[in-house]
């Protein structure tokens, strides 16, 4: 195999591209990773921070199957917050803020390190296909320096840089993120294979000077007491002997949003200077005080960059309006009064493609060995771009290899949620994952992350001996702990005391520990003091335990219904199926599915105009082939 012949190159070295190629690198196939500059590798251009609500599933589920963004989150902490504490297990979600630069350098050096991975600066202009009967397959691309350069198979990972542009007030400029170079002619290239494109939009926030702000006025947001890693990798106390910086929150008030009001005909997205779809759940601050014209105020986050910069975020401030309008709105706000802007907020409009022409495997179904993943499918936010990234590239790993393609159904994680979200219904704006897009959530928790998928990604073998025979302990130990407290009994004079504490009705007989923590207000810790068998377990394997003890019967009911769905979510539908043929199946129906292709009965039946009727008519047909 010469310089130029790799089994498969990823373009793109964001989030996605990452993990595409560690996973590919990592599984013993030689990889090319393709990146704009090598100095904007595994960038954080929206803010900096890791995780968030349903975010932070999709962290803990790449660590899981043997990614990396964890792990580099965790590297990179500077402060680590659990969201939604008061709040049910299902919703409860980590964020940490990054330091920016050092979780870039650490991808960075982590890339350098592997082996089988060439990590390359070049623009990629063509991608290379050539004829495989009815369909078309991959067999390389064109770089620019470098040109052709053969593959087996490759994953476009580009996020905003095909047709990059940025927009501040009529400031319209040709760019990627954070003012790097767009990717110029690949969306040229990706049309005339075939590939449908779509246009949509994101924003930054501006980059203010610590120095220029007036904390003092400022609400201060300390970081949690305790850190959980995101990744099993990770040295707990080591994390935990860290000193976290603050945050701080600002609002927005009556003079800002008049301000917004008074400039609007000067924004972008206003004046029809701006064509692309934007982030539904991520708006920019034009857009809030527009369409939440009744709020009074928005909350806005004061978030540093990193250890070794003056550089702060303000979260929840992205804009496309013009430098002195974004002056004008920053300086209305308590303690802003004297702030410099660093970098001016932006918009940035990209091309990327519509979802559904993508198998769950990631794969075009149209041209073989072509996988897509990241912003590229339409998602939004770095941790819906990993997860993919993974996937993509373990797919294109079991592609070339010729071994059976990994499929993560709904009921097993949030990364499967979003992919099938994404190639089964598509989306007309910006991806983003929430745990309410899950029927299974209870059961797609972050605690539990590792129980529920460590074993695919030792299949697929991105697990080492050391931590699968780890992970086999952790198993073992929940197991154990959830038998003992169903089986150990505690008399009223141990549990009393400890009921009292906890404002809950004393007991006259002996009770099982297990029923005791199934009543809401006693925790696993409380029911220390009374029980008085129990040895010093892992905080992830007590997490695990409350919580299964203490949801027993909702999580039964979940698991009852992921195994129907399971029955016809494994059913698959044949690849040369004619719909239009099918008697009994409405035309809008047999149109979607014609277009669509579904692979298994289960996501035939989430597809937009495909209703329980048209299933029933499929397993009728399907039972007579």
């Amino acid at each position: 195999m010469s310089v130029y012949e790799y089994d498969i190159i990823v373009v793109g070295a964001g989030h996605a591209g990452i993990e595409a190629a560690l996973a590919s690198a990592r599984s013993g196939l030689k990889t090319a990773l393709f990146t704009m500059s090598l100095d904007s590798l595994a960038n954080l251009p929206c803010n900096p921070s890791i995780g968030g609500t349903g975010k932070g599933h999709l962290v803990f589920e790449i660590d899981a199957l043997g990614g990396e963004m964890g792990f580099a989150a965790d590297a990179s902490t500077i402060q680590s917050r659990t969201l939604n504490t008061g709040k049910g297990a299902a919703v409860r979600s980590k964020r940490v803020q990054a330091d920016r630069r050092y979780y870039s350098a650490f991808m960075k050096t982590t890339i350098e390190k592997t082996e089988n991975l060439h990590l390359i600066q070049g623009e990629i202009t063509d991608i290379l296909v050539e004829k495989n009967g009815e369909k078309s397959k991959v067999c390389g691309v064109v770089s620019a320096p470098g040109g052709e350069h053969k593959a087996k198979a490759v994953v476009i990972a580009t996020g905003t840089y095909p047709g990059g542009t940025t927009h501040v007030g009529k400031v319209k400029r040709m760019s990627g993120p954070d003012g790097l170079l767009p990717s110029a002619s690949l969306s040229e290239s990706l049309e005339s294979i075939g590939i449908k494109l779509m246009r949509f939009k994101t924003g930054t926030p501006p980059r203010i000077h610590r120095d220029t702000i007036n904390f003092s006025v400022l609400e201060e947001q300390q970081g949690e007491e305790h850190i959980t890693p995101f990744s099993v990798r990770s040295d707990s106390s080591k994390l935990n002997s860290i000193e976290q910086i603050p945050c701080h929150i600002v609002y927005t008030n009556a003079t800002t949003h008049q301000i917004i009001r008074d400039n609007l005909h000067l924004s972008p997205l206003y004046s029809g200077q701006i064509h692309g779809t934007g982030p539904r759940y991520c708006p920019s601050i034009e857009d809030k005080v527009v369409r939440f014209a009744d709020k009074e105020r928005h909350q806005l986050f004061v978030e540093p960059m990193g250890l070794d910069t003056d550089e702060m975020y303000l979260q929840g401030f992205s804009s496309s309006l013009p430098a002195e309008v974004q002056y004008k709105m920053l300086r209305s706000l308590p303690g802003f009064e004297e702030a410099e802007i660093m970098r001016y907020a932006y918009a940035i409009e990209y091309d990327c493609c519509d979802p559904t022409q993508l198998l769950a495997t990631l794969e075009f179904k149209n041209i073989s060995g072509l996988f897509g993943a990241g912003q590229f499918n339409g998602s939004s936010g770095y941790e819906e771009a990993a997860a993919q990234g993974l996937v993509a590239g373990i797919n294109a790993v079991c592609y070339v290899k010729g071994t059976a393609p990994l499929i993560l159904p709904r009921y097993s994680s949030y990364t499967g949620t979003l992919i099938d979200d994404l190639v089964t219904k598509g989306t007309r704006e910006p991806y983003r994952i929430m745990t309410s897009r899950s029927e299974y959530r209870l059961l797609l928790r972050q605690d539990n992350a590792d129980l529920r998928l460590t074993q695919m990604g030792r299949d697929i073998g991105l697990i080492s001996d050391e931590r699968y025979e780890a992970f086999l302990e952790r198993k073992r130990k929940t197991e154990e702990e959830i038998q003992r407290l169903e089986k150990t009994t505690v008399s009223p004079i141990w549990a009393n005391p400890v009921l009292e504490g906890c404002e809950s009705t004393p007991i006259t007989t002996g009770a099982k520990l297990a029923d005791l923590l199934r009543r809401p207000e006693v925790s696993y810790e409380a029911l220390k003091e009374c029980d008085r068998d129990r040895e010093s377990l892992p905080d992830r394997v007590c997490e695990t335990v409350e919580t299964e003890i203490k949801y027993e019967g909702y999580i039964k009911r979940q698991l009852s219904e992921a195994e129907k769905q399971k029955k016809i979510e494994t059913k698959r539908l044949p690849e040369d199926i004619d719909y239009t043929k099918i008697k009994g199946l409405r035309l809008e129906a047999a149109a979607k599915l014609q277009e669509m292709r579904p692979v298994t009965l289960g996501q035939a039946a989430r597809i937009s105009g495909v209703n329980p009727a048209d299933i029933s008519v499929l397993v009728i047909y399907l039972s007579l082939k």
